[in-house]
């Protein structure tokens, strides 16, 4: 059995006596998980105390089976940061920052030197890796702190806000990048943004924290396919033979009128099947649409929940 991403046992924070999280329960096993919420919702600090910045005030956490108080220096070794705020060493290249990121988390120095060449050129940086990083222009110092997080090849990658400020092509180059390393299968993903666009597109769970609570938790993949077991369809022809064939196969039929056709799909059966089922009863799918709940949808429901719980 997989081990899981992240586990939260009560984890509690507080700071100057006053509760920053409260009593964080679950256990998250997606390749990329987004870790949502609106400003002040307990997202920084979660991922802090995760990498072991803060130190909790009850519970536990562990991260791919490490537990944060007793496994820091593993989880250091082993997990790669990309923070919200620039990281830099005034002067440095990017070619000698990214090498010296990836001795300090562990690389032989030359094997470090390889690394740093190998993931400045996969970034797009390859040009650019003997100039100074303070030259760089926004997007290229986003994706040097990505290098800087990837060189060791870690297990998981932390990614803090990692469109923050990018224009929409270095968005878009961003957001395939950090799919390419999900899908890629090596490395687990622990996303926060505040846009809820980029964790639709880049992970299988979502994580919404409000007021240090977690309120939602959803599997995305889970969601997009429940969404669409919810159809509705406007068909030519008599209905009468193809309402019968789908509610033979268990589906769930309402009609309004002869054309508009509402269907609630069981487990086993797909779209394409209804698809057949037309073709075989003499009837023709104008249109079909399926219902979405967006991640919008689910965020826009929690905060407005009483009690900050759906």
């Amino acid at each position: 059995m997989a081990v899981a991403a992240i586990e939260l046992q009560g984890l509690s924070v507080t700071f100057g006596g006053r509760p920053i999280l409260s009593q964080l329960d679950g256990a998250w096993s997606g390749r990329a998980i987004g870790l949502l919420g609106p400003n002040g919702a307990g997202k920084s600090t979660l991922i802090q105390t995760l990498l072991g910045f803060h130190q909790p005030s009850a519970g536990a956490a562990r991260i791919l089976g490490m537990a944060i108080d007793t496994d820091r220096d593993r989880i250091r070794h082993q997990i790669g940061y990309m923070p919200e705020n620039d990281a830099f060493v005034a002067g440095m290249s990017g070619l000698r920052l990214v090498r010296l990121m990836g001795e300090l988390s562990g690389l032989p120095r030359t094997r470090a030197l390889e690394r740093a060449h190998e993931t400045l050129v996969l970034l797009g940086l390859g040009e650019a890796r003997y100039r100074p990083v303070g030259t760089y222009s926004l997007g290229m110092k986003q994706l040097t702190k990505l290098a800087v997080a990837t060189v060791h090849g870690p297990r998981m990658l932390v990614l803090d806000e990692p469109t923050n400020g990018l224009d929409p092509t270095a968005r878009g180059r961003m957001i395939e990048i950090i799919r390419r390393i999900r899908n890629a299968g090596h490395t687990r993903i622990l996303m926060s943004s505040h846009l809820l666009r980029d964790v639709e597109e880049c992970c299988d769970e979502a994580v919404i924290l409000r007021a240090g609570r977690i309120v939602v938790h959803c599997n995305l993949d889970e969601e997009r396919r429940t969404n669409r077991k919810f159809l509705h369809l406007e068909a030519r022809g008599d209905p009468a033979a193809f309402l019968d064939a789908a509610g033979a196969r268990g589906c769930e039929i309402a009609v309004n009128g002869r054309r508009q056709i509402k269907v609630v799909l069981p487990a086993e059966v797909e779209i394409r099947d209804l698809y057949r089922i037309a073709a075989d009863t003499g009837v023709e799918i104008r249109h079909l649409s399926y219902r979405r709940d967006s991640l919008a949808d689910i965020f826009m429901k929690a905060m407005e929940a009483p009690g900050g719980r759906l």
